[in-house]
């Protein structure tokens, strides 16, 4: 079996797998409460990952190391997937996924905000435009018609865990690591989700944490599928295809999850849901086309795994 046809058998992987953790993580939190169940799922991930990598030749980060890997960790899977899955108790999967698609947006903002980002265009601006008008298509009737209703605080949580995510990634470029990417991003799991569950157990969640039979499988799917082979597949196939192909598995994310959660939840699928699906679509390709018009910013060479959300 050629290396070829198992990087593209990987790309499909991620879109099919990634796709389906929002549907895991909606179950889930549909009995769990929610940072317990983010950070006993990285913990378990973290442990287990660990010592296959050092049994694999990998070597621990650097003590002068684990600062850096702690924030990249704690912003990325701590806030960043932790507010998902809190976003995640009160609107649908399809819907937290599009949101999500809204990354890039973040991610090019953030950066050209900063001395050493690459700077503003054309295309990165009206990108940004366009895919926040795509966000306020989402929220306009939270906000205007029923500012009380429960979806508000879901969509809210999801930018805000979308836009720590966003901050975190550039900080994650441009740290110099010397850590491989996967073992970074295993200890990434165990620092994030240790700071979860303490959390968690501030919270008092550890008095209402019950597994029911269905989200115990959501969580052993989470660890084993999302984490696992969702990451060995996207290492894989970012080795050995283009990274500009590889991400487009965030396109092809939503379209899953929106599949699955009308399929298995009977979550609604809207007109203005998928208006806006294409409006953040457009806005998404405005900024990747203006980021690729600036390449002289060389990033430093990072240890920490590509951005991912799952």
């Amino acid at each position: 079996m050629s290396s070829k046809f198992l990087a593209y058998a990987s790309w499909v992987s991620v879109c099919i797998v990634w796709g389906s953790t929002y549907l895991a993580i909606r179950i889930g939190v549909s009995d769990l409460p929610p940072m317990l169940f983010a950070g006993l799922r990285w913990i378990l991930s973290g442990i287990i990952l660990i010592p296959f990598l050092l049994w694999r030749g990998y070597k621990l980060p650097a003590s002068k190391e684990i600062k850096h890997i702690a924030i990249i960790g704690i912003a990325l899977l701590g806030f960043g997937n932790g507010l998902i899955v809190v976003g995640e108790q009160w609107i649908p999967s399809g819907l937290t996924a599009l949101m999500i698609t809204t990354l890039p947006l973040w991610v090019t903002g953030i950066e050209s905000s900063l001395p050493v980002g690459e700077k503003w265009n054309k295309y990165k601006f009206s990108g940004l435009l366009l895919g926040f008008t795509g966000i306020l298509l989402i929220l306009w009737n939270d906000i205007f018609n029923t500012f009380g209703t429960d979806y508000l605080p879901g969509i809210l949580s999801v930018l805000t865990g979308v836009t720590i995510w966003s901050a975190g990634t550039n900080y994650s470029k441009y740290t110099k690591l010397e850590v491989h990417p996967l073992m970074s991003a295993a200890v990434q799991m165990l620092i994030a989700g240790m700071a979860q569950t303490l959390l968690g157990v501030i919270l008092g969640e550890h008095n209402t944490i019950a597994f029911t039979t269905e989200s115990f499988w959501a969580f052993i799917y989470l660890v084993f599928i999302g984490s696992f082979l969702g990451y060995v597949a996207y290492i894989y196939a970012i080795a050995h295809l283009p990274i500009s192909f590889v991400t487009t598995y965030a396109y092809i994310n939503p379209i899953i999850a929106v599949i699955l959660g009308w399929l298995v939840l009977d979550e609604e699928i809207t007109p203005v849901v998928l208006i806006a699906a294409v409006v953040i679509f457009g806005g998404v390709y405005l900024v990747r086309k203006g980021a690729g018009m600036n390449k002289n910013i060389q990033p430093k060479k990072s240890g920490s795994t590509p951005s991912v959300n799952n």
